[in-house]
């Protein structure tokens, strides 16, 4: 009988930049909003923080996903809430919600997760059969 063991290495969620980089964000952008007044809050601040929520939440359910299509599709989702940020980023900071560093570095941290999302999509496309 052979106990050799499996030497494949497989890819976990956590293995994915733009995954821990989206959900690092999150909840940087969460520690942020909850300090604001309700009606900041209740306006840009839940739109921020789901749009936020949903680059990591949508890599996680991509990932989860067996055919390279849907995987893809929700990749695609993330880029769409990405986008979004940085809008809620920019309204959040003109507002006077964002003290300047906080607004660079949510700037700085979506320009992170851009190339990243761009790579993973390129790698299910390239790497995954079906």
């Amino acid at each position: 009988m052979n106990d050799k063991k499996d030497d494949k290495k497989y890819l976990n969620l956590n293995d994915i930049d733009a995954y821990k980089l989206s959900f690092h964000l999150s909840n940087y952008v969460w520690n942020k909003v909850i300090l604001w007044k309700w009606l900041a809050q209740k306006t840009v601040g839940t739109q921020f923080i789901t749009a936020s929520d949903s680059i990591s939440a949508n890599i996680a359910e991509g990932f989860g996903r067996y055919f390279k299509k849907d995987k893809i599709k929700f990749y695609r989702y993330s880029q769409g809430s990405l986008k979004e940020c940085f809008d809620w980023n920019e309204k959040s900071y003109r507002r006077g919600l964002l003290k300047e560093e906080e607004y660079q570095y949510i700037f700085d941290e979506l320009e992170k997760i851009e190339p990243a999302l761009r790579r993973l999509i390129k790698f299910t496309n390239d790497k995954l059969k079906f």
